[in-house]
């Protein structure tokens, strides 16, 4: 695939097969991750990859918080979501069936600049963690509701106050991959402003 084929292949894949993500590709998808642009060049991003029983412990942690979140859920807002509150506890409980989960965090800072520089960076290294495991046929999902359930991640993951989170995505093969959501003004007329 070229790389354009890349940004439009990519999806954010939740349900996964079993086999195993072999430590050279998850190598491979952190280094595409790693050649990100960042702030001046601090490169503040760190990857925990999670698999076993910390990703299990994980997934119940994530589990009730997401029970807890939709329990007031009605049909209205399962469609505003686009996922019933049973499936997306479902997903919350095993992230898909993925093998691998990769967390994203960044150096926390009471430095409003600074963190926002931080989590700038992060992003752009994320997106590139993404697009490289799309052209590994990998599948991924940007995830941050998980980050909804910070004290269940730094406990289990053992992650320090001084480190900020950023992201989860799970890692894996697709076991089925979605269709492509349309794109919001795909002529790009209302995105874009040309100005002489």
């Amino acid at each position: 695939m070229d790389f354009f084929e890349v940004v439009k292949n990519r999806r954010s894949v939740r349900q996964y097969k079993p086999d195993p993500v072999s430590r050279e590709d998850i190598l491979r998808v952190l280094d595409a991750a790693n050649w990100a642009p960042s702030a001046m060049n601090w490169q503040p991003w760190r990857f925990l990859v999670v698999s076993g029983e910390r990703q299990k412990a994980l997934g119940e942690s994530y589990r009730a918080v997401v029970e807890n979140y939709t329990r007031n859920w009605d049909e209205a807002a399962e469609r505003k979501a686009a996922i019933s509150r049973d499936a997306f506890i479902r997903y919350a409980a095993n992230f898909g069936n993925a093998p691998v989960l990769l967390v994203l965090t960044v150096p926390a800072s009471a430095e409003p600049n600074i963190a926002k520089a931080n989590l700038e960076s992060a992003s752009a290294a994320m997106e590139n963690l993404v697009l490289a495991a799309t052209a590994l046929g990998l599948g991924t999902c940007w995830m941050t509701g998980p980050l909804n359930d910070e004290g269940g991640l730094r406990r289990v993951l053992e992650i320090p106050d001084d480190q900020a989170l950023v992201a989860v995505t799970p890692l894996g093969y697709p076991a089925a991959l979605p269709r492509p959501l349309p794109r919001v003004d795909p002529d790009l007329t209302a995105k874009v402003q040309w100005l002489d």
